[in-house]
């Protein structure tokens, strides 16, 4: 979805006087590996490659103190690792050990394997990875439940995760959440087409009429397109997209200029998945969750209706729920606002999650 804007960037700063480009971009790095450092005693920073589904997967796990609660993160894209924001959201280790997830088809994990090592690239395939990737946690940390947090197309496995596993996990909470409800709801559609009217984007407006009606039709590389134009249209998801995720990715101490590469062929590569969700409808698999459920969203999110989100929300049935919108966000609200959803984590998720755990343990 964003694989585009991201090797545009990167032309954009390799065309720059290399020495100065790569100067900056280096004392830049050596000050982000500085903040991400953890010395804590209780602390944990591990880094490195676990087999899952059969193929070496990449996963970070980072906190200050291993008695907080445990938060695994699933990312968008699909491809689009949250790794690349480590040090945006570095206050959120204070209070959270942090999971990280490279999945099949995505930077490190697809840097490792090689595109023909990535194995099956479907949606079926990677939820089973989660499934895995959660159970590792698990016995790796020694908790019973994690609280499971998804980003953007990552939602998606996200909410049929939090329903059929109510042992894993102690909460959900998805930002940037996809909805799919069968294609019913076109107001993310139509405003695309108004605002490629009103700026005078004849080109794009031909192509996006000139996608089938009905969306399960669509083929993965539609998909990309129109959801790339639903990002370029808008100014302030261009801004978040080329100043938050690009420049994140750029200045990221723990990825090499190689591995700009292997996240723009990971974005592409992993088109493919979004085949596997064309059809879904979360209203027909269930409103009904076991576990404490939140929903935080960008206010002006035009990828991924907070509308639609908010109607979804209304009709879950949970012992716990919250919705917020954060304000002047877009796409990526929680990755441009990160202090902000960090107050939301603390106020809403981390005193349900806490309380449970205690009443667990007293419980044993």
């Amino acid at each position: 979805m964003i694989a585009a804007i991201v090797a545009t960037s990167a032309a954009a700063f390799l065309a720059a006087p290399t020495a100065g480009i790569l100067g900056h971009r280096a004392l830049k790095r050596s000050r982000n590996a500085s903040l991400m450092k953890i010395d804590s005693p209780n602390g944990i920073d591990e880094r490195g490659f676990v087999r899952i589904g059969g193929i070496d997967q990449w996963i970070s796990v980072r906190g200050e103190d291993l008695a907080n609660p445990v938060v695994l993160e699933l990312h968008g894209g699909p491809g689009g690792s949250t790794a690349i924001f480590g040090p945006r959201t570095r206050s959120w280790e204070k209070h959270f050990t942090i999971v990280r997830w490279d999945m099949r088809g995505t930077l490190k994990t697809l840097g490792r394997n090689g595109a023909d090592g990535q194995g099956e690239m479907t949606f079926d395939r990677i939820y089973a990875d989660a499934i895995e990737v959660t159970d590792h946690i698990r016995t790796r940390l020694g908790v019973d439940k994690v609280v499971l947090l998804g980003h953007s197309y990552g939602s998606a496995f996200g909410l049929r995760l939090a329903r059929a596993f109510p042992e894993r996990y102690s909460a959900y909470v998805g930002t940037d959440q996809n909805i799919h409800d069968s294609g019913r709801d076109n107001s993310v559609h139509q405003a695309l087409l108004a605002r490629l009217r009103a700026t005078g984007k004849h080109k794009e407006l031909a192509a996006v009429e000139a996608l089938d009606a009905d969306k399960h039709r669509w083929t993965p590389r539609e998909r990309a397109m129109h959801a790339k134009l639903l990002a370029t249209s808008d100014p302030l998801t261009l801004d978040t997209m080329k100043k938050v995720v690009m420049g994140s990715l750029w200045l990221s101490p723990l990825h090499s200029l190689r591995e700009l590469g292997h996240f723009v062929k990971g974005m592409s590569f992993s088109e493919q998945v979004t085949a596997g969700t064309s059809g879904f409808d979360d209203w027909e698999d269930g409103t009904a969750f076991e576990i404490p459920f939140f929903l935080f969203q960008g206010e002006k999110d035009v990828l991924t209706s907070p509308d639609l989100a908010r109607r979804f929300f209304d009709d879950v049935q949970a012992p716990a729920k919250d919705f917020a919108l954060i304000d002047d966000c877009s796409h990526f609200a929680a990755f441009r606002r990160p202090e902000r959803f960090l107050e939301l984590l603390l106020a809403h998720v981390r005193p349900v999650v806490v309380t449970d755990e205690s009443a667990a343990a007293a419980a044993n």
